[in-house]
């Protein structure tokens, strides 16, 4: 189950036919003097297809709505194909609003 900061994002890449696999998942709580967050790093596993070649390049321009939360940042850190397959590594930071 991807983090609540992508659940949007996720059920947009079913619909559209690309299947993914979450390979690893890493949330860090973060603070300055005004805004709480965390930073929310995964590791996903996909056929290396248009699917997701459309998903992963239209990341960083969604907006997602998520009651209490503003995904203040979503993209995508590195990609390594190999065999038909990609490995994308996200970073996403989400603050409380």
């Amino acid at each position: 189950m991807p983090p609540r900061c992508c659940a949007a994002r996720w059920n947009a890449m079913r619909a559209q036919g690309c299947a993914i696999t979450i390979g690893a998942l890493h949330s860090t709580r973060w603070a300055s003097a005004t805004f709480i967050g965390a930073q929310h790093r995964l590791t996903l596993d996909a056929p290396d297809d248009a699917a997701l070649a459309h998903w992963l390049g239209a990341l960083p321009e969604v907006e997602l709505t998520l009651r209490g939360h503003l995904v203040a940042d979503a993209m995508v850190t590195a990609i390594a194909r190999s065999d038909g397959r990609a490995e994308a590594t996200i970073e996403v930071l989400t603050v409380e609003a």
